[in-house]
């Protein structure tokens, strides 16, 4: 009985954070457990444990009686999340050695035709996927796992963030795969520096907030 409600509550909350994180839940949703568990097909019970759990992660705000708040990512918190990707991936792809380059270039290119084919199917869920595990190559090419674990607790913000670009993305794909292409050649070339400049242009241009009302570093904005 135990492992039966304890596998109810991972599906719950795997269901939910996943509804979360693909925008079928957007930021500013009210959740209620009744019609979450109706949905999932669960009971009430799980679902307020994934919903605990999903609190404690800072996606929600649970307001007792009232249901559960989806959070956003505010603009603080985009610019904050791209500046410590670039640190990590361009960590990554500076310490890698001329071989390992030369292997993560080869599998990087294969990573682009399958982006590609994402976009022309029209398959964002995929090419989220696809994106997310061609920035992470960056970082494990380092070969430390401490850098690799620190990539991989932002991923699922990278996910929910790149879900809420979405028509974004589908409307840049063609700038976008260029632009992947650059960092591999960049990668490859052994050039660092070049490496980094195209990465900050590259998150920039796609995910950091560009309006003029937005959060600049340095400003006093909340998150």
């Amino acid at each position: 009985m135990v492992a039966a409600s304890a596998s109810a509550a991972e599906r719950a909350y795997q269901v939910i954070r996943d509804g979360i994180l693909n925008g079928v839940h957007p930021a500013g949703t009210m959740l209620g457990e009744e019609a979450l568990a109706a949905e999932i097909g669960v009971s009430r019970t799980p679902v307020r444990s994934a919903l605990t759990r999903l609190q404690d992660e800072g996606w929600i705000v649970v307001y007792p009686k009232r249901g559960a708040l989806v959070q956003g990512l505010s603009e603080r918190a985009v610019a904050d999340l791209e500046d410590a990707r670039l640190m990590l991936e361009s960590a990554g792809a500076s310490r890698a050695g001329a071989a390992a380059r030369g292997l993560l270039a080869q599998r990087l290119r294969e990573s682009i035709e399958r982006q590609r084919a994402a976009f022309d199917a029209g398959d964002l869920r995929q090419f989220i996927e696809l994106t997310v595990g061609f920035h992470r190559a960056f970082v494990e090419a380092a070969d430390n796992d401490i850098l690799l674990e620190l990539n991989d607790r932002l991923a699922d913000r990278q996910r929910f963030l790149l879900f809420s670009k979405g028509d974004r993305l589908l409307a840049r794909s063609t700038e976008i795969l260029a632009e992947h292409e650059i960092l591999v050649d960049l990668l490859h070339s052994g050039d660092a520096d070049g490496f980094t400049d195209a990465l900050r242009r590259h998150l920039a241009e796609n995910y950091v907030p560009q309006t003029a009302g937005g959060y600049q570093r340095g400003s006093h904005t909340t998150r």
